[in-house]
């Protein structure tokens, strides 16, 4: 029998915000890996471990949740005042393919740490003690965002006092800036993918199965539908198994999703969004109410401005997604969305939200211009922290060399 050798690739395993990912530099991958294309999806499904029909990604380097399955790619930058540029590939985790048609907020908290450490940015932008300011391209979404590292005796500084819910122990606060948020490519029809697909604030998506639902659709950050928790049956202070032990609820939420996806533009016809997995995602937002989060903790109504449960990848996500609070942040500062009344309506430029483990502060800056809104940038902090750095290894023949 001839036996197949595995082939070992640089990678680094990061933590950043609520998200866990596998890192690469673009030029320690295998050559056929280098550009888009099957070879490159083929090597990361199997890095990961899927397709899993077992749902576990045992064989791999996933953690079988949305969260988990995460792979990252890094290049220094093509573009002209950017450090390096970042690609994002979401693993389906039971089916064979890799979703590059979105951003990961949490793990653009890791970009910035793992670019200084691994010689993507020049020396000389990197202070020996202070914040080093790194700036990436979001190459998915052709998008702009600004790491404040801090930066120790010249090397990333991981540990430190920032607490963030949904991460067990504190560590090392990194700001996030993500410059003009609101997409502005082309749908997958055609149609305009400004931060509001339809022109509108809010409006009515026809859900057959489910009725006439009052929906905000916004590019920014990651397209995402808002949804009234109340229209929908939920008080929006939902943890995880109130949604995932209830396949009913789950297909619920992926017919909103497709309908919504057609509807924003983002495809042509329903059939595709079952390819479409990462985007749009699909949030329920309510009034603040006070509940205990997954951890134990008391989130008190009187500390918070409104209430966020999101769906990510089929599923109710533990904590919340970055790119979706860069949406919550940006809807928020508008007045007239549905984010925006849940958090009480009116002018604002931050909001704190409660999520399935707890709160989050996330601030967007909105302006009417020209008859049209337009947000210039939403700010957040999360951390990151590096979990393993080697090789990863995978057999020879899981891609096309």
């Amino acid at each position: 029998m001839t036996h197949i050798p595995q082939i070992k690739i640089p990678a680094t395993y990061m933590r950043g915000g609520t998200s866990k990912g596998v890192f690469f530099r673009l030029q320690d991958l295998p050559a056929s890996a280098q550009v888009p294309g099957a070879a490159r999806d083929a090597l990361l499904l199997r890095v990961i471990g899927s397709p899993d029909p077992y749902g576990k990604q045992i064989d791999g380097m996933g953690g079988a949740t949305s969260s988990t399955s995460k792979t990252v790619i890094l290049s220094a930058s093509t573009q002209p005042e950017h450090d390096v540029d970042y690609l994002f590939g979401q693993v389906s985790i039971d089916k064979p393919f890799v979703d590059w048609s979105g951003n990961c907020g949490n793990l653009s908290a890791a970009v910035g740490s793992f670019a200084i450490a691994s010689g993507l940015v020049d020396a000389a932008r990197v202070p020996r003690d202070g914040v080093a300011t790194v700036r990436i391209w979001q190459a998915n979404i052709g998008k702009t965002i600004i790491a404040h590292v801090p930066v120790t005796h010249g090397e990333v500084q991981e540990t430190g006092d920032f607490e963030l819910d949904g991460v067990t122990f504190p560590a090392a606060e990194v700001k996030l800036e993500f410059l003009d948020p609101a997409a502005d490519e082309e749908g997958g029809d055609g149609a305009s993918s400004a931060m509001f697909p339809t022109g509108n604030l809010v409006d009515d998506l026809d859900v057959p199965g489910i009725g006439v639902l009052k929906v905000t659709m916004i590019n920014a950050g990651i397209p995402t539908i808002f949804v009234d928790a109340h229209a929908i049956g939920y008080t929006g202070t939902e943890l995880q198994d109130a949604i995932n032990g209830d396949p009913a609820a789950l297909a619920r939420f992926e017919t909103i999703r497709a309908h919504g996806a057609l509807r924003m533009g983002l495809i042509s016809h329903l059939d595709e969004a079952a390819k479409r997995q990462h985007t749009p995602k699909v949030a329920f937002v309510a009034r603040p109410a006070s509940y205990v989060s997954s951890s134990g903790k008391q989130v008190d109504a009187g500390g918070i401005d409104l209430l966020v449960r999101a769906m990510s990848m089929g599923k109710l996500h533990h904590a919340m997604m970055g790119t979706a609070a860069v949406a919550i942040g940006t809807a928020a500062a508008i007045p007239g969305t549905l984010v925006n009344l849940a958090a009480g309506g009116g002018a604002r430029n931050a909001v704190r939200f409660g999520h399935p483990s707890g709160t989050l502060m996330v601030g967007a800056e909105a302006a009417l211009v020209d008859g049209a809104w337009r947000v210039t940038k939403a700010i957040m902090s999360r951390s990151a922290r590096v979990l393993m750095e080697g090789t990863v290894r995978i057999p020879g023949d899981s891609f096309s060399a």
